[in-house]
């Protein structure tokens, strides 16, 4: 009896209605949308003094505050994909630097077998003479360049990669030093050259940031970039 018992509650509690549990999300927006907005206005009107009715300018003004900042929230949300997608062609058109070369404030300079050093001289006054020297890797004067008087400004130059006996001097790296006559006094001065770009990335805070032998420059302190 027992199990016959059982065998109906269970076929009658099929029979009944089941409790449904409904999903429900627990992120709610905090943020007045227009339907929002016009179920408070007919709020707001419902229950007014009829005696004593809303001034119709003071609604227009609610509408139009209401509709000024939905349209300030759209414009951000634009503005936002517009700066997405700025940085999203700012990181193409920085890896078209890829291999290309960078003017940077540098002493040093790369040459090749059959490669010419190019770079500028910062002339920060005007000197009665300007000299380039560059040294080998022993500290030996290998070639002193001549030229001349020179008025503030930069100064290009451009080193063959031959010595004073116009001998080709072997590939490697060689220092610069500039120096300014003036008066009989000599001072130096700083030079930049060309160094390799080796790869580039985007940075949120410093913008397009550029890799090369130096280290990690911001794109904006380059002063010229050469193929």
């Amino acid at each position: 009896m027992s199990d016959v018992a059982s065998t109906n509650t269970s076929y009658l509690d099929s029979l009944r209605w089941q409790d449904k549990k409904v999903a429900t999300s627990d992120k709610k927006s905090d943020a007045l949308t227009q339907s929002d907005f016009f179920a408070l206005l007919t709020q707001q009107l419902s229950f007014q003094d009829p005696s004593k009715p809303a001034d119709n300018d003071q609604m227009i003004a609610q509408m139009t505050s209401f509709t000024m900042a939905e349209g300030i929230s759209n414009l951000n949300s634009k503005f936002e994909a517009l700066s997405a997608s700025m940085t999203s062609n700012s990181a193409l058109q920085a890896s078209a630097l890829v291999g290309k070369k960078a003017l940077l404030e540098s002493n040093t300079l790369e040459m090749s077998e059959t490669g010419v050093g190019k770079g500028s001289i910062v002339v920060e006054k005007p000197v009665d003479q300007l000299y380039l020297n560059v040294y080998d890797s022993a500290g030996q004067l290998v070639r002193r360049i001549d030229y001349g008087a020179k008025t503030e400004g930069a100064v290009r130059f451009e080193w063959d990669g031959l010595n004073d006996n116009k001998e080709r001097v072997p590939p490697g790296q060689y220092t610069l030093k500039a120096e300014g006559n003036m008066n009989g006094q000599y001072t130096s001065l700083p030079t930049a050259t060309f160094k390799n770009i080796d790869s580039v990335n985007i940075n949120g805070s410093s913008g397009i940031i550029v890799n090369t032998s130096l280290g990690a420059v911001r794109l904006t302190d380059i002063a010229e970039i050469a193929g």
